[in-house]
């Protein structure tokens, strides 16, 4: 039997094996990532839609809500299946008022990942991501103690992979010299390519890429050309777009969000949509 496309795998080389389709659970929040859901029974249908379906990738975070959508996943999944893989990340916190704070203080760092495995009601778990502050500014700064606390706990057993995510090519390097990186979760989609030369670099060292805001994030992806190939094809801009990203390299893996199950089904659907090249040399074109 052929493995449907959205099943396809990949193994990075710490040998975390995940679904290079996954899912995104920051929208299961409520408006502006904060809050409860609009319909919870909705975002719990789509949780276990995200199961059903046999992907075994989900990104969240305990800052999306705060806290909610960890409290959502295990309300809706735990005891998780063996196969499903939790990403997470730590590296911000939330003020009242739902402002993003950054919070890198290694002490904090672990009180976090403590957070995490409360909410989410694990005793490890499966791969945390440092989010640096410095997503748009490209910073080179170190995050040598920060990854470091990170990488303590993996010692201790209460983590088992580490990624990154919002980081440079130099910082990726940095990291490394501490403990593995399994993953590294940067924007990038058809429209935002400044991240090209660090693909590049996961697919040749076996690092997952994860690319987020796959669709244009709060500012959808909006191109004619995208539109024009889409209409060609028979497919939706949306599905188009993630095709892109899934052709555009070997361990590229997609976390798209939704709140809705129809809306899920059609995100799922887009890994089996082949581009051909002409289409590929439209697409491309966009991000010159």
């Amino acid at each position: 039997m052929t493995t449907p496309a959205s099943l396809e795998t990949l193994t990075p080389a710490a040998g975390l094996t995940i679904t290079r389709m996954g899912y995104g659970a920051m929208q299961l929040a409520g408006p502006g990532v904060f809050g409860p859901p609009k319909d919870k029974d909705q975002a719990i249908a789509v949780l276990r839609a995200v199961v059903d379906a046999g992907l075994t990738h989900i990104d969240t975070s305990d800052f999306y809500g705060p806290v909610v959508v960890n409290e959502l996943i295990k309300e809706a999944l735990h005891p998780y299946p063996a196969d499903l893989h939790i990403v997470t990340k730590v590296g911000a916190r939330r003020d009242d008022k739902g402002a993003w704070i950054p919070s890198l203080d290694p002490a904090d760092l672990k009180a976090q990942v403590h957070e995490n495995l409360q909410h989410l009601g694990l005793e490890t778990l499966d791969v945390v991501n440092l989010r640096t502050a410095a997503l748009e500014a490209g910073s080179t700064d170190s995050l040598a103690e920060q990854f470091g606390a990170l990488a303590e706990l993996r010692e201790q057993g209460l983590i088992r992979h580490l990624g990154l995510s919002g980081v440079s090519d130099a910082q990726l390097t940095e990291a490394q010299a501490i403990a593995p990186v399994v993953t590294v979760q940067n924007l990038y989609n058809l429209a935002n390519r400044a991240d090209d030369a660090l693909v590049d670099r996961c697919a040749a060292e076996n690092i997952a890429y994860a690319a987020f805001f796959p669709l244009g994030g709060f500012s959808p992806l909006q191109s004619q050309a995208l539109a024009d190939v889409a209409e060609r094809l028979g497919a939706s801009e949306q599905q188009v777009a993630l095709a892109w990203l899934l052709q555009r390299s070997p361990s590229m893996v997609l976390i798209p969000g939704t709140s809705s199950v129809a809306h899920l089904a059609e995100n799922i659907a887009a890994a089996g949509l082949t581009l051909p090249a002409d289409a590929v040399s439209e697409l491309d074109a966009i991000g010159k």
